[in-house]
């Protein structure tokens, strides 16, 4: 994904030859025919490569597409943040450090999502290295503003409750240092090691869209039951009836006494189908820091499963690792970068002859 500009020779990783292809004397039949004849253009040399490049990656881009309005930030339409967040959630990011992270983060992590899922498309590594360069140096950098931006507004999304700051936390750290990685080990030449660190950085960045999958699925099962309730902040509640301050009075008469804080809590009943907004946040707020754990191991679970199934394909790019880190006259050749046998217990990598 990433390279420095004195690494022009050297990085033609995958644009110098495809993948080795067990031939078969079997005639492929119709559907095998036009299949290749829609992925073979886009530099796919494997049959399941393209749907997994367009479920995930085009998962990626469409619900990114989706939120492309929460640019606007604090607008007055309809589709921007401030009247499409949870509800009660834009009373804390109206203004103050938690304006500036929400800033931050969907100034960064919105065009991220539009460039992530076209720097794993062959084609454009194969035939158009400096801009798969450029645009992995720009994800990069947008990925770790994102991330401060994250850690930022974290005490208030969702309630900001403990397993949503861990939940954000790990995220983050995950992210951050896969990308470290995955940068160490293409500066070093180490290419099968720098595929599998950004596959899963780029995974792990994904987890927001399954989140919101599990969250939904969640708030609607926990609201057949009427049993569970949460709490929220006076000043939530607020925003919500700013109109209608005769609600308050009836529903929440703790937040309309002399004295209470924006901080001071209610118990709010979570119910999304039907509800009032501010049990509509709540069901959002009491199954977030669960849905973000479940949908962040769905996802780690996920690549390794990938990237235990794919050996093939790193084998082969450290192979050309090896030749790459020759040429350099690097020590080690094959294993200059972060591999297990330089750093583990694996039997040392012998380069094919």
């Amino acid at each position: 994904m990433l390279s420095g500009s004195h690494e022009n020779k050297g990085n033609e990783l995958d644009s110098q030859s495809p993948p080795t292809i067990h031939q078969s004397d079997k005639t492929p039949n119709k559907f095998v025919q036009f299949w290749r004849r829609v992925y073979r253009p886009l530099g796919f040399h494997k049959g399941y490569n393209f749907p997994l490049w367009f479920i995930f990656g085009g998962a990626l881009f469409g619900f990114t597409l989706a939120k492309l309005s929460y640019l606007n930030i604090g607008g007055n339409a309809s589709s921007s943040f401030a009247n499409s967040a949870s509800p009660g959630e834009w009373f804390w990011y109206r203004n103050g450090i938690y304006r500036i992270g929400i800033t931050i983060h969907l100034a960064t992590i919105l065009p991220a999502g539009i460039l992530i899922p076209w720097q794993f498309l062959p084609i454009i590594r194969h035939r158009v290295l400096m801009l798969h360069r450029i645009n992995g140096y720009t994800i990069v950098i947008l990925v770790i503003l994102s991330n401060i931006g994250a850690v930022m507004i974290v005490r208030r999304a969702f309630g900001g409750t403990l397993a949503t700051q861990a939940a954000v936390g790990v995220l983050a750290i995950m992210s951050t240092v896969s990308i470290a990685l995955a940068y160490y080990n293409i500066k070093r030449l180490q290419i099968e090691q720098h595929r599998a660190w950004m596959l899963r950085a780029m995974f792990y960045l994904a987890t927001i869209v399954t989140l919101r999958l599990i969250m939904i699925i969640a708030a609607l099962i926990i609201s057949q039951s009427s049993n569970y309730y949460t709490t929220m902040e006076c000043g939530s509640v607020r925003s919500i009836y700013d109109a209608e301050p005769q609600k308050i009075q009836s529903l929440y008469p703790q937040c309309t006494q002399p004295g209470s804080a924006n901080d001071t809590l209610v118990i709010v009943q979570a119910t999304f189908g039907n509800g009032q907004p501010e049990q509509i946040g709540a069901s959002l707020r009491v199954n977030f820091g669960m849905a973000m754990w479940m949908a962040l191991l769905l996802h780690a679970v996920g690549v390794e499963i990938y990237l235990g199934l794919t050996p093939r394909e790193s084998n082969r790019l450290r192979q050309v690792s090896y030749e790459r880190q020759m040429e350099r006259g690097m020590k080690h050749p094959g294993s200059a970068g972060l591999t297990s046998d330089r750093f583990g217990d694996a039997d040392p990598w012998k380069p094919l002859k």
